[in-house]
Formats: structure tokens, C-alpha cells, sequence
């Protein structure tokens, strides 16, 4: 799958024919993986630090959903957009595992959990960088949400994804069934 693809994807264009085989690798090879130190960030309007959870991973929070953290800064906007839609897809995302292994190595519970740490009740949330470097991250979510916007129950998405992955990827996280 190229680039343009996966623009259409995540913006609700094209119908995608069969991107599993080409996903990852086209993904993994279009992102380079960029370190980010704990220096000040900008974020919104106010300076923020990064901070990194005990699997490494950055998290960084922002006022609302509207407001990108600054570790995507430098990534593709198809990535950005892809974040964005993650963050408004909250309920959906939390009932689709995730199978990249970061259940274990990161300690979540569902492929939301690879995009954000944590939501407040103020409205301000705490992002996880931990699926710009996780094609498989990536993937799930990207599908899942074409699905939804398509029309699919929660529970069609789930029984998609656990059927797509489970050969071949990681144990999934541990989110509960349907």
C-alpha cells in the first residue's frame, strides 16, 4: 500500500483492496524512527516535557484532542490524521486488542492504549508515541476506524481483527471480549 493509500484511508476516501502483505513493510519503510530527547516541546500554547513510560515509550500531554503532541511534529500527515481519528474513535478503539505485543512489553489493554496514555476529565490528553514505530499499531487502528465509518458494529470489527491477526503477530492485549 503507498502513501496516497493510506491518506484515503484514514480521511474515509477509497475502498483499499488487500494491503496486508504491503502495509507494514511500506509504513515501516516510509517512517523513520526519530529519537526525541526530555527537552521542552511545544504543544498547544504551553511548553511541555516529554516524558517516557518504563517500556520507553513518549508521552506527551496537550489541552484536548484537538491538539497534537509535538512528537508528531515531524511525521507524515497521514500519521497526524491517523491520531487525530484515534482520539475520536475512543469507544471503538477500546474494544479492539491490539497485536503487536505491546500488552506485554508496554502494559496495554487495546490498540487505543498504543496512541493514548491517558484522558482527563477536564478534556486535556495524554498521548503515547508508541504507534509511530509500530506498524501493526498502526494498522489495526487505520482498519478498525474504515470499518466503522463503513458501518460495522463494534463487535464485526472486533471479530475481523482477532480473525486477521491471530496467526503470525503477537498475543494480543488483554481487552475483553464482546
Amino acid at each position: 500500500m503507498n502513501i496516497c493509500s493510506f491518506i484515503n484511508l484514514v480521511s474515509g476516501g477509497y475502498k483499499m483492496v488487500n494491503y496486508k502483505k504491503f502495509f507494514p513493510i511500506t509504513l515501516l519503510s516510509a517512517f523513520l524512527i526519530v529519537g526525541c530527547s526530555n527537552s521542552l516541546q511545544e504543544s498547544g500554547n504551553n511548553k511541555k516535557e516529554h516524558q517516557q513510560t518504563e517500556s520507553r515509550d513518549i508521552v506527551e500531554e496537550t489541552k484536548s484532542v484537538e491538539v497534537l503532541p509535538s512528537f508528531l511534529n515531524d511525521k507524515p500527515k497521514e500519521m497526524k490524521n491517523l491520531y487525530a481519528s484515534v482520539a475520536k474513535n475512543r469507544e471503538l478503539l477500546e474494544n479492539i486488542p491490539c497485536y503487536c505485543g505491546c500488552g506485554k512489553s508496554s502494559g496495554h489493554k487495546n490498540n487505543y492504549d498504543c496512541f493514548v496514555y491517558k484522558n482527563h476529565k477536564d478534556g486535556a490528553i495524554v498521548w503515547d508515541d508508541h504507534a509511530t514505530k509500530c506498524g501493526v499499531c498502526l494498522e489495526i487502528a487505520a482498519t478498525s476506524i474504515q470499518d466503522y465509518k463503513a458501518g460495522k458494529s463494534i463487535k464485526e470489527i472486533r471479530k475481523k481483527i482477532d480473525e486477521a491477526y491471530k496467526n503470525g503477530y503477537a498475543e494480543p492485549t488483554p481487552t475483553p471480549n464482546l
